[in-house]
């Protein structure tokens, strides 16, 4: 996913606009002209519009956002599911007022906060990511050398499926995500194959089931992720991550970065939103957090809303310092 300095999560895109607090994981195409808030940077209106992208974290993000919006500062919330760079468009035209989750677009922070200043920084998220290669750590404590990249053709065959073309398989989620993972395999000389499970969803389903069967995996996978507390897995060490060594995709032969996510908000409502633009400034959680909700939604079946719910009750030490 990432490009020159930066991680790029691209999410399946997806449906129209909530006209609640509904941070929605269903996928589709985005329209940005379509999928408008009516609400986004109404002057006046205590009506705030999040965007939220599909992965699971930043739904969570924008649940308990949304939630203490609404049920501590009266705001109605409105959200809008998008893939990640239209939804940079989106925030700089005003369409929605707060982007919580960005792992990093030089290009459009360059083109927006720097040039047309349409866009502020919001401050960080207070949760690093990182994309990377993994393998179960049951496999890693049996065969201890699979972490070292060099080693993985040695045991290619194991991680060969029906997918993989008699080749490795090397598992990654939507063919709609940025990954250097084909470009990587390629200019490492590595006998394996990428194989897109097409979803996250689908990937974590794929990853249980090789857990349950105790089979060698090798997987594209990211952190913070609550799979982790159920799939135990340990990092494949590839070549080391230097600045600009990604910078060409088809060139690329080094690890990804780790990359503090950040908030980025609509420069007018910035300077106008009030309460909730300064709430939003100030929401700042760490990794615990955010997959303690992630995981009520992903794993346990609650809505977005329950879960946000459950979380701010178990943790007013944690978001009563946002409301200022």
């Amino acid at each position: 996913m990432p490009e020159p300095t930066k991680i790029r999560r691209r999410s399946a895109v997806a449906l129209a606009a909530a006209t609640a607090l509904a941070v929605l994981t269903g996928c589709g195409a985005a329209d940005m002209t379509r999928q408008t808030s009516p609400y986004a940077a109404a002057r006046g209106a205590k009506t705030v519009t999040l965007s939220v992208q599909s992965w699971v974290g930043a739904q969570a993000n924008t649940a308990v956002a949304g939630y203490l919006l609404e049920h501590e500062l009266g705001y109605r919330v409105d959200t809008v599911q998008v893939d990640e760079v239209p939804a940079w468009d989106a925030l700089s035209q005003g369409r929605v007022d707060a982007i919580l989750e960005d792992w990093g677009h030089p290009e459009q922070q360059a083109r927006y906060v720097e040039r047309k200043k349409t866009v502020v920084d919001g401050g960080g998220l207070g949760v690093t990511g990182h994309i990377g290669w993994f393998v179960p750590t049951y496999f890693a404590e049996e065969h201890p050398d699979v972490t070292d990249w060099k080693n993985l053709d040695k045991y290619a065959d194991r991680f060969r499926t029906a997918e993989s073309r008699g080749k490795g398989q090397l598992l990654d989620g939507s063919p709609s995500y940025v990954t250097n993972d084909k470009a990587l395999v390629r200019n490492l000389g590595l006998d394996l194959e990428v194989v897109f499970a097409g979803s996250e969803a689908a990937q974590i389903t794929q990853i249980k089931q090789f857990a349950k069967e105790r089979k060698p995996f090798l997987t594209y996978w990211y952190q913070p992720q609550w799979l982790f507390d159920r799939v135990p897995m340990t990092e494949v060490e590839l070549p080391a991550y230097a600045q600009g060594c990604d910078a060409d995709a088809e060139k690329v032969a080094c690890a990804y970065p780790h990359t503090p996510l950040r908030k980025y908000l609509n420069a007018r409502f910035a300077d106008e939103g009030g309460r909730a633009a300064d709430f939003l400034k100030r929401f700042h959680w760490g990794v615990a957090d955010q997959n303690e909700v992630a995981l009520m939604i992903a794993e346990e079946k609650l809505s977005p809303r329950q879960a946000a719910q459950k979380w701010v009750e178990r943790h007013e030490d944690v978001w009563r310092p946002w409301l200022g």
